[in-house]
This record gives C-alpha cells, structure tokens and sequence, in this order.
C-alpha cells in the first residue's frame, strides 16, 4: 500500500511524459477473472495494434516474447509485478521486444537470470519506439538491455532501477550488472526516473547516438557499488541537464560521467552538462567528468559539487559548495534544494541552445519518479531550483 500511495503521489505532482499512442485495435485482458490467465497467453495471439491490459497482482514464472507493432502492454491501475522465477523468455529477459512503437506501463519486473547473466527485465531488439513508464526494474542481473538496432529510440520515464546484478562475478565477490544499457541506437530519453544501488556495472550506460538525459535522480546511496554513475563509452550527442547525480564512498571510478571511453564512434560527438547537482561521497582527488579529447564541442555550466570528503579539482562549470551546511541545509537528508539566502540563487547563466535543444531545465525532478515545471527566473546551479525557505 505504501508503494502504491507513492506512485499515486508521483503521478499527482505530474510526470514530463511523451503522449500515449491511441492505435486501434483489440484489448486484451490478463488476469485470474479472464479469458487470459497469464500474460505469456495473451503475448501468443495479440496482433499489431492490440492493448494487452494486466489486472495487479504478482505473475510468477509468466515470461513474454512481443513480436507485434504498434501494441500498448499496460497493469491496470498499479501494478502488476512479474517475477521470472527462472524462467526467461528465448534465454534473454522476462519480456523480449522485437516489434516496433510498443508502450510497457505500470509493471515491475524482477529476479530475471539466464545462462548468458545478462536476464534483463526487458530486452529490447526491435526497430522504432520503445517507451516504458512508470515501470521498476529490480534484482535482476540487468536492468533494461537493448541490442545495437540504430533504427530504434528508447524512451524511459517515471520508472525505478535498482539492485540489478548478477551475484558473486566480480573479482571482490560482488555482484556485477548494469541498471540500464542501451545500445547502438538512434535517440535514448531518460526523465523523471530514479536509478539506485548499482552493481560495479554503471547506473545508465548508452551506446546511442544522440541522449536526452533530463530530471532524474542516479544516486548510488549507501551499499551501492556502481562504477560509473552515467557512462557514454561511445560518445555521440549527450544532453544531461537537470539531474541530481551521486556516487557512494564504495564506488570504483572516481569521475561520475564518463564521456567517450572507449572511442568516439558517431559521426558527431557532443557534451552537454549543464544544471546538474553531483554529490560526492567518495573520498580523493579528481574530476567529476572524464571526456575524451577530440569531441566536437562540450558545455558545463551551472553545475553544483555537494560533499564533504575529498576536492575536486578545479573544473569550469562547476561550484563546489564552501559549506552544505549553509547553502544546502537538508543535504544529509537527500534534499538537494538550495536554502533561499544562499548567494547563489539566481546566478546560473542563460547557456542558449544546442542543435535546437535548451539547455536550461524547464521542469526540475520530484522524488520519487516525477517532476514539476520550473516557474522561477532567473535560475540556480543545480537541479533544484525550489529553494528552502
């Protein structure tokens, strides 16, 4: 009841979210009252076009391959909580995406393990549109996992990752995992989502060519392990605007975005990280963003270092807190906010465009898993542009 009390909070506050696809069809309804006592039943006869609606409840060992177009997969009211139970759909993930413009709301997917350990709750191996909303991942070995299809976009919002893994394959007798990894794709958004308690694998890790990564919360808390809290090893074009992003004291990379590691593969490569809140809890001295040279243009404005282990050196577009305790009171409680007499309300500067995209946030995040419109000028470092008053 807690969890549902919650999300319906979210969902009052107002998730940023793209508009649901009206596509005809037939409804399918899934649950012990229907024709349809189990969501892999229905996924064996839905066409293009059809919306498969799923009563809550807990589906165990149900798993799913969706080759259709155009289909909509959705709980009925909230939420449907599917746990494989070691099972998993042609040896990959819980559900398998093949067909193009799906929509996936309001299910929960957990305890997905295959021989490969790579179980993803959702493996994406289709062309066009994927989105999924208000949707969690959770004890898995991954996350959400996409193949390298660079005619499909991925879109992500209002959902929660955490504790994806895979247990003792890590060389300290951890658990490794990604919480989500995208690949060689066209375009991945990822909004109002919070993303929590990595595996030595990264929070988010995209591959794609363009990334709009906008008012989420990636913060690996405590017991989180995560090496890199947002990773684009092959460059292309990143907008990161308006995030609050943490690493723990266990984490295994000191940098907090890496940008560019393994090589720039895309034809154009971009940079932009602009009103973030980065919180350090990792002792040391370093940068907060690894890049690789050689990117054709970077933007770092208007972002806020919160912590009080280690110094960061000095890094444009970047301010270090002199005091949490007075800038930002409720730090130690997860309120990010700035306190209303702080001198750096109002001081973020005006940074334009890229390629047509603001750069300045519009709507700032509301934990958990949702955001609000930003109604104040001018704007503050950080992602937080409510103060405390």
């Amino acid at each position: 009841m807690l969890r549902l009390a919650v999300l319906l909070a979210a969902w009052a506050i107002g998730v940023h979210a793209e508009p649901a696809t009206d596509v005809g069809g037939r409804t399918l309804r899934v649950g012990p009252q229907h024709a349809f006592a189990r969501i892999g039943d229905a996924a064996r006869v839905a066409k293009p076009g059809d919306t498969i609606v799923i009563e809550p409840g807990t589906y165990t060992r149900d798993v799913a391959s969706w080759p259709q177009d155009n289909i909509t997969i959705r709980a009925a009211r909230c939420c449907a909580r599917l746990v494989a139970g070691g099972r998993s759909a042609q040896g990959k993930a819980i559900f398998v995406i093949a067909g193009a413009n799906v929509v996936i709301e309001n299910l929960e997917f957990s305890g997905a393990r295959v021989p490969h350990r790579n179980g993803a709750g959702i493996r994406h191996e289709g062309p066009g549109k994927l989105v999924i909303r208000n949707c969690r991942f959770t004890a898995n070995e991954m996350g959400l996992l996409t193949s390298n299809n660079n005619a499909a976009e991925i879109v992500v919002e209002a959902s929660e990752f955490d504790h994806n893994g895979v247990a003792g394959e890590y060389r300290r007798g951890g658990r490794i995992g990604h919480q989500i990894y995208v690949g060689r794709v066209a375009r991945f958004t990822l909004r109002d989502t919070y993303v929590h308690h990595g595996s030595h694998g990264h929070l988010v890790k995209s591959r794609a060519r363009e990334n709009v990564i906008e008012t989420n919360r990636l913060t690996d808390e405590d017991g989180g392990q995560a090496s890199y809290e947002l990773e684009f090893p092959d460059g292309g074009i990143a907008y990161v605007i308006g995030n609050v992003i943490g690493q723990s004291g266990t984490t295994e990379n000191s940098a907090m975005i890496s940008f560019g590691a393994e090589h720039l593969y895309w034809p154009r490569n971009e940079l932009h990280v602009v009103n973030n809140t980065l919180i350090d809890e990792f002792p040391g001295t370093r940068n907060p963003i690894q890049a690789r040279h050689g990117a054709d243009l970077t933007t770092l404005a208007n972002n806020l270092l919160v912590g009080e282990q280690g110094e960061f050196w000095h890094y444009p577009g970047f301010t270090r807190l002199a005091s949490a305790a007075v800038d930002m009171p409720g730090a130690a409680r997860g309120d990010y906010r700035l306190n209303a007499s702080s001198k750096l309300v109002g001081t973020a500067s005006d940074v334009g465009a890229a390629n047509g995209f603001a750069l300045l946030p519009g709507r700032e995040y509301v934990h958990p898993r949702a955001s609000r419109p930003v109604r104040i000028a001018p704007l503050s470092p950080g992602a937080m542009q409510s103060p405390i008053y």
